[in-house]
């Protein structure tokens, strides 16, 4: 695949077909690893089967993919696959295998729980094209590194190479005075390798969330010692990516995806660092304490529902669109998400007036100013900055001109007739009079005239870059005709094409928008809001002003209002109905999509320096400030985070609460954590009880932290109890806002796993 950044997405450049269809575990694509120099590319499979590709290009530098080679091994179940950098030598990839050809011959089982596990290298040799089977988180090799790979075990972390590289092995650190069972093996999930020109480094993670720097010396090539230090906790990945710019990303297979600025690299921090050198008896290992964020930054969040575990669709909110209750996650990460078709908006402010608007405009200026030298004795129509730095206030008397020096000029209706209706831009305004009669002013020349319908709405487009003007006027009569009209001055307010409707029109905004990242054509938009609930788009010609291309969409119960905004630099509509819509351009795709907001009168763009793109609205008595950030989003979502892993979700429809089963195994209940705390707080009272009471003091402190440690479980992972332990519970959830009514937790080693919905409730219970 190849990303094509002015479609923005990827495009396929060359297909290669190696097997079936769907999830199979002989078919190849489980596993994927690359050769670091990018000449090969190995295809594994659960068992058995594995195809290496070479990789090339052709006189015209196009990339080109040979046949597959085949490296199968019978009776093989492959862990883990990764290409091992040898610099330029022979592609080499190093394969975590298990040979079960014996367990199947033995029918009394004993052999199944000493299998080993082997490191098998596979080389390609480039001359001979084919793979033969050799001895296995790939280290860089040639100039860069020593080469060889760290394997990773329970409890442990080796280093092997070829030749006489001696294995170099390290305990992986547990934390100190953690709940889980002293039993359970620490084991790596996931890792990263970050490689400069002068120096590299690996971060790995471990199936709690902790993750640790790990560093290699070496002397000539050959690796004397594996340091291994304490770097952050973050909530468990399925695999992280060091970016070039200093950035971390995890994607999570149970929850959402992270992105972390490295701040620091750990190297100067009061951690220790724990090496292969150290002497350790057998079983004795390091400790170290988890804390809060140090060396990374949060920096953004991508939502993720893996995994789904059960959904359901209904209006229990009352918000005339339906809801999607799920449940996803996994133990201290489960939750139930409720997704609403729209965009999450952000209040930055929010203002109480002292009465209720009639409307909202926003004007740029450099400067602070008191006295705008608008009229308050009025109604205003609307108002607007012409030129660079003088305003203009449109009332139902006339036309109000205050220069930047407060010098006015006013301009009176004529034969005292009230403006009803205004369209303004940087240096035209033009407005509608009582009786169907539009004016228009450009500079000095003036031009009046008489329409058949009165003038409901009306718009001026921004002025296009390198004119003085803008080409056309667009109005919408009473007659549920919408009519462009020339603003040229050969030939000005002269209708040029009309086009009926299927209801009065309530705004038009005529909009300029770039249908691609390098904005060498735009394409001018009328957007009409109709009354009747409907948002009418369709495509001005910029010459002649024909009316082509009719778009229709319903937003709402009530008429459409119209507003001009800022997205990302770029002019888009905001729309209000019953529901807030936002018509805007994103990624070179038009979007039209909800907001996940209450119902707005107006709405006006607002740019400051803490808020550059943001939209001013105005319902009932409050003013607010608000900001989109997660453009293109389909759905926005509220979490409501649960205690262990949701299993089943019944809704009770009388009150429309959701009834949810949740259980874990190999956990502990909330009580269980209590007794567990308070036993660890007495094993070490008892151990200091010969000690100095200086000593004991300081023991007994420790002690009482444990007694009162509150962990958060969503960052730092829930303790591990024993296998056949259960935690489970029974929550009643009201679906409005997600606050738990009910809360019924089991006793430990029971479990609800389903249930019965009847006049009472009937829980199924495992006594385990």
């Amino acid at each position: 695949m190849e990303y094509n950044p002015q479609k923005v997405c990827f495009e396929r450049v060359h297909q290669e077909t190696f097997g079936k269809t769907g999830c199979r575990r002989i078919i190849p694509g489980q596993y994927l690893a690359v050769d670091p120099k990018g000449r090969a590319i190995l295809i594994g499979a659960v068992e058995r089967q594995k195809l290496v590709y070479i990789m090339n290009r052709d006189a015209a530098a196009n990339l080109t993919i040979s046949s597959p080679l085949e490296a199968h091994k019978s009776h093989c179940i492959c862990y883990s696959v990764v290409g091992v950098d040898v610099g330029f030598e022979n592609p080499t990839f190093a394969c975590l295998e298990v040979d079960y050809e014996e367990i199947d011959h033995d029918p009394s089982g004993h052999l199944l729980t000493k299998v080993p596990q082997t490191l098998t290298f596979y080389e390609l040799d480039l001359g001979l094209n084919h793979v033969p089977s050799y001895k296995f988180i790939a280290v860089p090799g040639g100039q860069d590194g020593p080469s060889g790979v760290i394997v990773c075990c329970e409890n442990y972390l080796v280093y092997k190479n070829l030749g006489d590289q001696p294995d170099i092995k390290c305990p992986i650190p547990r934390r100190r005075n953690e709940l889980d069972d002293c039993d359970r093996t620490v084991i790596i999930v996931c890792a990263a390798t970050h490689k400069t020109k002068l120096m590299y480094f690996f971060l790995v993670q471990t199936d709690q969330g902790d993750i640790f720097k790990v560093t290699l010396e070496s002397e000539h090539d050959i690796v004397t010692e594996l340091k291994i230090k304490y770097f952050d906790t973050i909530p468990v990945a399925n695999a992280m990516c060091i970016l070039k710019t200093g950035f971390l990303f995890t994607a999570s297979e149970f929850g959402n995806h992270h992105l972390y600025q490295i701040a620091h690299l750990g190297d100067e921090d009061d951690e220790p660092e724990f090496s292969s050198r150290m002497q350790l008896d057998e079983g004795e290992t390091f400790f170290f304490a988890p804390r809060k964020l140090t060396n990374l930054a949060a920096v953004d969040e991508l939502d993720s529902l893996s995994p789904l575990i059960t959904s359901y669709i209904d209006d229990l909110a009352d918000e005339d669109s339906p809801q999607i209750y799920t449940l996803v996650g996994r133990g201290a990460l489960s939750a139930v998400k409720v997704l609403r078709n729209g965009l999450e908006v952000t209040e930055m402010a929010v203002s109480e007036l002292p009465g209720n608007p009639n409307a909202v405009w926003t004007v740029r200026r450099n400067i602070d100013v008191t006295d705008s030298g608008f009229l308050g004795t009025t109604p205003t129509l609307g108002c607007a900055l012409i030129g660079d730095d003088a305003l203009l206030q449109v009332y139902p008397d006339g036309i109000r001109h205050i220069r930047a020096d407060r010098r006015v000029n006013e301009w009176k209706a004529p034969g005292k007739r009230a403006i009803v209706r205004c369209a303004l831009n940087r240096r035209q305004v033009a407005i509608a009079l009582a009786g169907g009669e539009i004016t228009g002013q450009l500079n000095e020349y003036t031009e009046r005239r008489e329409l058949p319908a009165d003038v409901l709405c009306m718009s001026l487009s921004e002025i296009p870059e390198g004119e003085l003007r803008s080409r056309f006027l667009t109005i919408g009569l009473a007659d549920k005709t919408v009519r462009i009209i020339s603003l040229d001055p050969q030939d000005c307010l002269s209708p040029l094409s009309m086009q009926a409707l299927p209801s009065e029109p309530e705004s038009i905004i005529v909009l300029e928008m770039f249908g691609t990242e390098t904005q060498s054509a735009s394409t001018v938009h009328l957007n009409i809001g109709l009354q009747n609930g409907c948002l009418l788009r369709t495509t001005v010609d910029q010459v002649t002003g024909e009316l082509t291309d009719n778009r229709t969409r319903y937003l709402g119960t009530r008429s459409v209002k119209l507003f001009r905004v800022k997205i990302q630099n770029k002019d888009a509509i905001m729309a209000a109905s019953s529901r807030a819509w936002l018509l805007y351009d994103y990624q070179s795709r038009f979007h039209l999509t909800p907001l996940s907001y209450a119902t707005l009168e107006y709405a006006a763009g607002f740019s400051s320096e803490q808020c550059p793109e943001g939209i001013n609205i105005h319902n009932f008595l409050f003013s607010r400030i608000l900001s989109l950030e997660k453009l293109g989003a389909v759905f926005n979502q509220v979490v409501h985070p649960l205690d262990y892993t949701p299993r089943r979700m019944v809704v009770h429809k009388p009150s429309g609460n959701l009834v949810i089963i949740e259980n874990d195994h190999a956990a502990f209940t909330a009580r269980g954590k209590e007794e567990r705390r308070k036993q660890l707080a007495e094993e070490l009272l008892e151990v200091a009880q010969e000690a100095e009471e200086a000593d004991q003091q300081a023991v007994r402190e420790m002690a009482d932290a444990i007694r009162n440690e509150k962990v958060d479980e969503r960052i730092y992972g829930s303790p591990k109890n024993q296998k056949g332990k259960w935690a489970s519970t029974v929550r009643i959830m009201r679906s409005s806002d997600g606050e738990t009514i009910s809360h019924f937790p089991f006793a430990t080693d029971e479990a609800a796993f389903s249930y019965v919905f009847k006049t009472s409730f009937f829980f199924s219970l495992n006594n385990v």
